[in-house]
């Protein structure tokens, strides 16, 4: 039996409590046998004693043969717990220290698959955001040359909704690409947590989001802040917080038609970011899949890629925050929160929902 092995430890842990309940059986017959006469003793009393003897040791036996087995699954009961307890996007190595050695070549054969999992994923990672960089600078170009179309006087009007058109669909594939970028940069193998930096989350809102005046009011919406007078202090990306506010107004001005205002409101204890409208809301069933990346509606009355709630998602869990969303009948519209752990930088924060 190799050293370590779950064999060898059930042995070691059981064989002195085997070796003390044949000693302790052998005093007792020796001592029934021996000290005692036939006259003191009828053959009734002599067979309640051995029945009594025989269950002590039986219940000895068991009691010290499923506390060693336990003990010797106990480092595997403690793997099960790790497992359990990941993100399904926490692709890291187990720990195979102190696991039996039959289990142990398991553990390493999973680790080598999860290393070659992680490695795919991060390679596509990478094309998505290097071609997502690469297409950039060309939908600038065209972008740019279909500004410089409509700016002539003169066009005829047929070769102008063309033209139109073509900066309609290059600033979505432009705005498409900016989303894949974030994207790649909220994954937790690129480890944004290196980046955070504590910023009041009340004062860091006000200015963001007096950025998106005047896109609400182009739509005759009013943008209001609600917010504590002290500061909430969070540790952040700044760009990636600044990207997660953008996709929840955006959303919001895009999908809650008919809204008249927009509210953004920030808690203290626990430290939350709302966004809030008072448009027609989202159905239970929408609302389950709004967070998948590339999901739209059927019902969606605007156009868009399906990206802005899944990168909030991502950013979230890159912030080892929570989550949620509440619309009609509960809310009088719909109100996505975000709930995040408050400041601790060097706390390694993580993906867990």
């Amino acid at each position: 039996m190799p050293r370590g092995s779950l064999a060898r430890h059930l042995v070691l842990r059981l064989f002195p409590a085997v070796f003390v309940l044949i000693l302790l059986d052998i005093s007792i017959t020796w001592l029934m046998t021996r000290k005692m006469t036939l006259e003191a003793w009828l053959l009734r009393d002599i067979f309640w004693m051995m029945v009594v003897s025989q269950a002590l040791l039986v219940s000895i036996f068991a009691w010290m043969l499923v506390s060693g087995v336990r003990s010797g699954l106990a480092s595997i009961n403690h793997l099960s717990q790790e497992i359990s307890q990941r993100s399904v996007d926490d692709l890291q190595p187990l720990d195979s220290a102190g696991l039996p050695t039959e289990v142990a070549p398991l553990v390493g054969h999973f680790n080598d698959l999860l290393l070659r999992l992680d490695d795919s994923m991060q390679a596509q990672r990478r094309f998505v955001g290097h071609a997502a960089h690469q297409l950039r600078t060309p939908l600038t170009g065209l972008k740019l040359e279909s500004e410089l179309m409509l700016s002539r006087s003169g066009l005829p009007e047929d070769v102008r909704e063309r033209a139109e058109r073509i900066k309609s669909v290059t600033d979505r594939m432009i705005r498409l690409g900016q989303q894949l970028l974030v994207l790649a940069k909220a994954d937790s193998s690129t480890r944004p947590q290196d980046s955070f930096l504590r910023l009041d989350l009340c004062e860091w809102v006000q200015g963001s989001g007096a950025e998106w005046i005047p896109a609400a009011r182009a739509k005759n919406v009013e943008l209001q802040l609600q917010a504590p007078d002290l500061p909430v202090w969070i540790d952040a990306d700044p760009l990636l917080l600044e990207e997660l506010l953008s996709n929840l107004i955006d959303n919001a001005l895009r999908y809650g038609l008919g809204a008249s205002s927009i509210t953004l409101r920030v808690g203290a204890n626990p430290p939350t970011l709302s966004v809030e409208d008072d448009g027609p809301g989202i159905s239970p069933v929408d609302a389950e899949r709004v967070f998948e990346a590339f999901y739209r509606s059927p019902n969606a009355g605007a156009a868009g890629s399906g990206l802005g709630l899944a990168i909030v998602r991502e950013i979230a869990l890159a912030h080892g925050a929570w989550w949620n969303l509440a619309s009609r009948p509960e809310f009088p519209g719909t109100r996505i929160t975000v709930v995040f752990p408050g400041p601790r930088i060097g706390a390694r924060l993580s993906r867990q929902e």
